[in-house]
């Protein structure tokens, strides 16, 4: 088992502060911290939320996320450059942005993209104007420069390297005005995953992004990919979804290839879990697919 070192990110600037933000006390305080290997990788703080919707780019506090992109891919970096794998608590799913920014500073690496959404918004078409609805996009070099290009380096992630994983939104985003998904970027939706059962369609998934050039893989976790009736503490629900069953199995495939390098969890909301419950459960989902991670990975 590699040095898991767990890096609090707890920044809203893609959402709102609804309470993502306390995403990371309430997993370290569940016992995330206790897991083996596990080790203080620090925090990165977020600049001020700002409520107004910027006139260029159309996004909420686009500036804010550019700069906090770049300081959480330096503490992500740092992680990565001693050879322990990066556990990275957020916070909404625009710090995905930096968890990519770091590896593309070190070469080509590829994503699987575990969410309920596929969060391929521009923000033209997003009500809100929320950068957690767009991250899959902007991370493959589509949207405002100032946020799909950061340090010049765009695209984070090639489509030929993503796998998007247990989505359940497409139909629904895309009447809404969300840009299709590029044919290039590989897919197993809900449907997909139920058809083939979750260990044959996670073996897909990460059979094909280990057949790819990239040196290794990240994996991205928004857990409102689980079933709404077993995870209500998000701010925007969906019916059905994965069981607890299925997402440490997939977890487990993903972490067992030897190609992972490191992983983020989003958008869980502890103050829509008040006896802490839910907190409890997850980290023990973490804790079962961590625990196939080899020192290979």
């Amino acid at each position: 088992m590699p040095e898991l070192a767990i890096i609090e990110a707890p920044s809203v600037l893609g959402l709102r502060p609804s309470g993502v933000e306390d995403l990371p006390a309430a997993l370290l305080d569940a016992g995330l911290r206790d897991l083996p290997g596990a080790v203080v990788g620090g925090r990165v703080d977020a600049p001020a939320y700002d409520q107004r919707r910027d006139p260029e780019t159309g996004v909420l506090n686009s500036d804010g996320i550019a700069q906090y992109t770049v300081e959480l891919a330096d503490a992500v970096g740092a992680v990565l450059a001693r050879g322990a794998f990066p556990v990275v608590l957020g916070g909404d799913c625009s710090i995905l942005l930096a968890n990519l920014l770091a590896l593309r500073r070190r070469g080509r690496y590829g994503l699987l993209f575990v969410d309920g959404h596929t969060d391929f918004y521009q923000p033209a078409a997003e009500p809100n104007g929320e950068a957690a609805s767009m991250d899959l996009a902007l991370a493959t070099g589509r949207g405002p420069q100032l946020l799909s290009d950061v340090e010049g380096r765009a695209p984070l992630v090639r489509d030929e390297d993503v796998v998007a994983f247990g989505f359940r939104d497409g139909a629904e985003s895309e009447r809404a005005g969300m840009q299709p998904l590029p044919p290039q970027l590989r897919t197993i939706d809900l449907a997909g995953a139920r058809r083939a059962g979750a260990a044959a369609a996670a073996r897909q998934a990460v059979d094909w992004l280990c057949a790819g050039p990239s040196s290794g893989y990240w994996v991205h976790l928004d857990v409102d990919v689980l079933d709404d009736a077993v995870m209500p503490a998000v701010d925007y629900r969906q019916p059905d979804g994965l069981t607890w069953a299925e997402l440490e199995t997939v977890l487990r495939t993903a972490m067992s290839s030897g190609r992972a390098v490191g992983l983020d969890v989003t958008i869980f909301n502890p103050r829509l879990d008040p006896d802490g419950r839910i907190a409890v459960r997850l980290v023990e989902c973490l804790r079962q697919g961590l625990s196939a991670l080899t020192d290979g990975s």
